[in-house]
């Protein structure tokens, strides 16, 4: 008998004891239900994990087939109802002119005007709307002494 056999079956025996919640339900309308079912999918990920359900790539068992249909009605309740923001994060060029501006105890006015730009400029640049032209960069390398590399990679 080969290994993928004997998983087969001890899977079989094994799943035998999974309930199924919410087979009536057909779509998630309020927030109190997406919870529940929520947690319900977890619930089953992680048994099905236990189970050893989930070692198969290609497998396609009750455990599968429960995770993708509640997963699925909570999927469609999040893209109804739910707002989710994109994540913003500064890049590493930004975060080495704060720190330089904060070692040096400068203000965004004081930073423009060491690097000889206007603060409208300046504040473009920290706030990701303006790219860093290359009389930028010379500035930023010899005033701040910012990494030639990070410069280079993030402007």
């Amino acid at each position: 008998m080969s290994k993928r056999f004997i998983c087969k079956i001890y899977f079989k025996l094994r799943s035998e004891s999974m309930k199924k919640k919410y087979v009536e339900l057909e779509e998630i309308k309020t927030l109190e239900l997406y919870k529940e079912v929520s947690d319900y999918v977890d619930s089953l990920i992680d048994e099905a994990t236990e189970n050893g359900a989930l070692n198969d790539p290609e497998a396609d068992n009750e455990y599968i087939r429960e995770i993708g249909r509640t997963g699925r009605m909570c999927a469609d309740y999040e893209s109804l109802y739910m707002k989710f923001t994109n994540l913003k994060f500064k890049s590493p060029l930004v975060i080495s002119i704060e720190n330089e501006m904060e070692k040096r105890n400068l203000k965004q006015r004081q930073a423009a005007v060491l690097l000889d730009v206007k603060e409208s400029t300046f504040s473009q640049i920290m706030t990701g709307k303006r790219h860093v032209s290359m009389r930028m960069a010379k500035r930023l390398y010899k005033e701040f002494n910012i990494d030639p590399g990070i410069i280079l990679e993030f402007s």
